[in-house]
């Protein structure tokens, strides 16, 4: 079948669209991007000029000044664009990202290929799978030793000012001294004073043990972190440990999700679950600290009685996932779990159960290192996480 690359109507950009997919299916799908990112280009540096073609203005900051082809490699084949030039103001599409979006597939598809011990001579046909490139065995090796530099220099990156610390682990299968063991992937996230989320570092180990968690909040203080507020993890006790050693004074929220779990150890009976679950939902959702407090005494007078484990547990733990009360309301529904970073987890997940298996910690640590240090970034030009002007 013949590639469509001509225009298939006089008709609007999006009606083009419309018709090239509708003729040629998925096979037209990389004219179809075509068409709507030459249209949206051409749009953005009316709007950098200030006038429509040909129009006459005031207003006017520059003069277009013709077409630039670019070839863009995407999953849905090559892409052919015509990049708007400008004469007397500087402009360049946002919609291209100066070709990062196919970097970033590339370097990911490297990760991957690492992960797995694809050699490379089999790569190339890898990359122009994932990535519609062509790249030699050497290309591969240099992107690789370029792949690691960059995120270890991401993973050393100077920290500044920081209002709240979120912790959390995951595990990964990887092989170790010819057995497969599970190996620790310890991951801390932020808010920062601005309200934005940040990733702050990653640190991967065969164990969660106290030595490993003081290390790497070790780490985080050495690269200039300062001014946390508060901390949110679940109450592992290598993490507790190395908490208190590294941020003494820095008050401390026990994960609600995590203690709505961990309760369900002392309920002598499977059909109190629920009720034990609404109760514990009504003290973390009080209104205010007092509240809190009331609701909590009055569930572990309830269940004294007929589950008095239950009751001691909830006396000693549960005021630990209470300490969120003293943040403005207004951030108290995004600070009192883990969810946020359990959700990246997630991410990883995904990323890393290609793999299913990795080689070695180093490889492990690659990956995720990539996965995350793309979600810093997607971060840091997002929307806000936190509302600061409630403070």
């Amino acid at each position: 079948m013949t590639h469509p690359n001509e225009s298939t109507s006089d008709s609007n950009p999006l009606d083009q669209m419309i018709q090239v997919l509708d003729e040629y299916g998925f096979d037209g799908m990389a004219h179809a991007i075509e068409i709507l990112v030459n249209e949206a280009m051409k749009i953005e540096r009316s709007e950098v000029l200030g006038a429509q073609p040909y129009e006459r203005t005031h207003e006017r900051r520059g003069y277009a000044n013709g077409f630039k082809p670019k070839t863009l490699a995407t999953r849905v084949g090559q892409v052919e664009l015509q990049v708007p030039q400008t004469r007397g103001v500087e402009f360049y599409p946002k919609s291209l990202e100066r070709g990062v979006r196919s970097e970033r597939a590339l370097k990911l598809a490297v990760a991957e290929m690492y992960v797995q011990g694809v050699s490379t001579r089999k790569v190339t046909e890898i990359t122009r799978e994932l990535c519609g490139l062509d790249v030699s065995s050497s290309q591969v090796s240099r992107a690789a030793q370029l792949l690691d530099e960059e995120l270890q220099s991401w993973r050393e990156r100077r920290l500044g000012k920081l209002a709240y610390l979120i912790l959390d682990a995951r595990y990964e299968k990887v092989r170790h001294g010819g057995s497969v063991v599970d190996c620790a992937v310890l991951v801390a996230v932020g808010v920062l004073p601005n309200g934005k989320r940040t990733v702050l570092g990653v640190s991967v180990s065969l164990s969660e043990a106290e030595v490993h968690w003081r290390e790497f909040l070790a780490s985080l203080v050495e690269r200039g972190l300062y001014g946390v507020e508060m901390i949110t993890s679940d109450a592992h006790e290598g993490l507790k440990a190395a908490r208190q050693s590294v941020f003494p004074g820095v008050p401390w929220q026990r994960c609600q999700f995590h203690l709505q779990q961990n309760a369900t150890a002392y309920v002598p009976k499977v059909d109190m679950r629920s009720e034990v679950a609404d109760d514990l939902r009504g003290v973390f959702n009080a209104p205010d600290a007092n509240e809190a407090e009331r609701l909590l005494k009055l569930a572990a007078d309830k269940y004294r009685p007929k589950a008095p484990k239950l009751a001691d547990w909830m006396e000693r733990s549960v005021p630990e996932g209470l300490t969120v009360f003293t943040r403005p309301a207004a951030h108290r529904r995004r600070l009192r779990t883990s969810n946020m970073l359990e959700r990246l987890n997630k991410e990883i997940k995904r990323r890393t159960r290609v793999a299913t298996l990795f080689p070695n910690e180093a490889s492990l640590l690659r990956l995720v290192s990539a996965v995350l240090a793309e979600v810093d970034e997607e971060w840091q030009t997002g929307k806000n996480y936190l509302n600061t002007e409630t403070d």
